[in-house]
């Protein structure tokens, strides 16, 4: 884990971190589910988070063995109806679906003159940030089209830091999905895992939840 006096950015996962859409996931994922005739439990919930949607779609059949009964075409088909139902949920977003304390904690982030980067594998993430009103906060997102690997590769953290013209150590990652803090850790960067801490537990700090997020009990928790 670098110093803290060594970190110049932060680079956010969204779902879970920023906002909670990870619930309108689950609905328009569990529709699916249900359509194609798969089983749906917390375990296949819990998952999903933080996976690509093609992937997410692939864990969903695999759940049903239903992975050979449908053409690429039809898997496509299956994703894009996904992502209309969940775009419909994300319509109906405000700020005040901003998880606690994260808006304060950006504010701070950019008095102190850190740098900012998105690193979410949603392609819808800059549609989200314009609902809650913090575009202005992330000028840098990674847009999940340039990317070839999916979380827990590192790839989308690197690219993060690359945006803000930072190593990847002068960088700090906040994520809530083990398969993202594997992302940070992989990419070289200080990881922050929002959550349970068993889930977590690779991740360098944790927090229980997204208020307990400040500078100063990162401090604390860094050398």
């Amino acid at each position: 884990m670098a110093k803290f006096s060594d970190i110049k950015g932060f680079v956010f996962d969204l779902d879970g971190v920023i906002t909670d859409t990870s619930v309108f996931h689950s609905q328009a994922w569990h529709q699916v589910a249900d359509k194609v005739g798969a089983p749906w439990s917390k375990k296949l919930e819990d998952g999903l988070k933080g996976i690509s949607r093609m992937d997410s779609l692939e864990m969903i059949l695999k759940a049903g063995n239903l992975s050979d009964k449908y053409t690429d075409d039809q898997k496509v088909a299956l994703a894009t109806e996904k992502n209309t139902n969940y775009l419909k949920l994300v319509d109906q977003m405000t700020p005040d679906n901003i998880l606690p304390g994260i808006k304060a904690f950006l504010d701070e982030i950019k008095d102190h003159g850190y740098l900012l980067s998105l690193a979410s594998a949603s392609k819808n993430a800059p549609k989200v940030l314009e609902k809650l009103q913090l575009t202005d906060y992330f000028p840098k997102i990674v847009d999940p089209k340039t990317l070839s690997k999916g979380k827990p590769d590192p790839e989308i953290y690197l690219k993060g830091a690359e945006l803000i013209k930072l190593k990847p150590e002068q960088c700090i990652g906040v994520e809530d999905a083990a398969a993202g803090v594997a992302s940070i850790n992989a990419a070289g960067e200080t990881s922050i895992g929002i959550g349970d801490k068993q889930t977590l537990k690779d991740a360098d700090i944790n927090f229980e939840n997204t208020s307990e997020m400040t500078l100063a009990n990162i401090q604390k928790q860094m050398a």
